[in-house]
């Protein structure tokens, strides 16, 4: 009985809530990703220190000095990725919030 109250669900609100949903899921895989490359630099040097006993620092500088280099374009990688996908993700959840607000029965399938 409480269907016949509800205004039916738009094909087009459905359609465009699936898609707002479906690009919020490409957002947490993009942050998903950036936090995966943050940890493989981090990763890295947690090992260079942790044997920097076994090796002389002027021996190594050349290997040394292009490996912080790759780290700092990671970190710098990871850092983008994250906050971009933070963006979207809120500008999503406000779009899908709207949403909500004007459509009673999507916001009783999503609640």
């Amino acid at each position: 009985m409480s269907d016949q109250l509800d205004p039916p669900l738009d094909a087009m609100v459905f359609n465009e809530m699936q898609l707002l949903l479906a690009e919020k899921r490409t957002a947490l895989a993009t942050l998903r990703t950036g936090i995966a490359i943050f940890a493989f630099p981090l990763s890295v040097l947690s090992v260079l220190i942790a044997t920097s006993k076994a090796y002389e620092m002027n021996q190594v500088m050349h290997w040394l000095v292009p490996l912080v280099g790759i780290n700092l374009g990671l970190i710098t990688l990871a850092v983008y990725l994250t906050i971009r996908a933070l963006r979207k993700m809120w500008h999503y959840d406000l779009l899908i919030t709207e949403y909500k607000r004007n459509h009673v029965r999507l916001a009783k399938l999503l609640a």
